[in-house]
């Protein structure tokens, strides 16, 4: 904890005065049994209350003994006198003085402990997105490790996938691991495709040409490395890519082809 930051939050003036619940008198009573900083905060407050609290009592002023004295004096011989005392207001407005400079001490103080409240909601929100961050990077970083790892295996087989006539500048790339039946599709050459569009992957067989649908990239969009995995159990010999309507197409538009390769024999 935080004591310096605890005391100035004005806790501790509401536990002197009274004003705290029962559960919150308990958690002050084990702070002050752990932190000597507060118990002398504690004790500096009730002092200044104490002296608060004198200030505001009417005292008997020298006059006034002497007053007093006399007549008693003149009542040991015989002779009464009449005594006219002076109503003095000065105590009572000290008095009123002080519940005011009370009143705005709290106010205070309640507005300090508010303010820090609410820094304290915004360091706390701060730090789940901070830690969101963080678990995101993280989680980036493992996913493009594994990449790594995947793409730089010896059993990996690579297809360099060329730009066709729709667009001379794509380029995309296959990595077939035919052992586990997975292929990765690096399409990170290949332009965002616009509303309604989505592109697709196509497993080839050339003699005669018989295309299969891999899937579709339906998050290309989302996902920053532009790399998906796509089941095939096919023995391709070709890999083509094409922009498809939403939802796929049950045979490759031709016209949309923006990549294709051949597997190395």
């Amino acid at each position: 904890m935080d004591i310096k930051a605890y005391i100035a939050s004005g806790i501790l003036e509401l536990y002197v005065y009274g004003s705290l619940s029962e559960k919150e008198n308990t958690e002050v009573y084990k702070v002050l049994q752990k932190y000597p900083e507060a118990v002398k905060e504690v004790d500096r407050i009730e002092k200044a209350l104490h002296q608060l609290s004198s200030a505001a009592a009417p005292t008997p002023t020298a006059p006034t003994y002497t007053k007093i004295k006399n007549q008693i004096e003149s009542a040991n011989t015989g002779d009464v006198i009449s005594i006219t005392r002076k109503r003095n207001n000065i105590p009572t407005y000290i008095g009123w003085a002080a519940s005011v400079a009370l009143l705005i001490g709290l106010f205070v103080q309640f507005n300090k402990n508010r303010t820090l409240q609410q820094q304290l909601v915004t360091n706390q929100t701060e730090k789940i997105l901070l830690e969101g961050k963080i678990n995101v990077v993280e989680e980036d970083l493992s996913k493009t490790k594994s990449l790594l790892s995947v793409l730089r295996n010896k059993d990996i087989i690579q297809i360099p996938l060329q730009a066709q006539q729709i667009d001379p500048t794509a380029y995309a790339a296959v990595y077939w691991d035919k052992d586990k039946q997975t292929a990765y599709i690096d399409v990170a050459g290949l332009p965002t495709p616009p509303p309604g569009k989505v592109y697709q992957v196509w497993s080839l067989k050339l003699d005669p040409l018989t295309p299969t649908s891999m899937g579709i990239l339906d998050e290309f969009n989302k996902d920053d490395t532009k790399i998906f995995m796509l089941n095939n159990p096919n023995k391709s010999e070709a890999f083509g890519i094409t922009l498809e309507p939403e939802g796929g197409s049950e045979s490759p538009t031709m016209e949309q082809l923006y990549t294709l390769g051949t597997v190395a024999s």
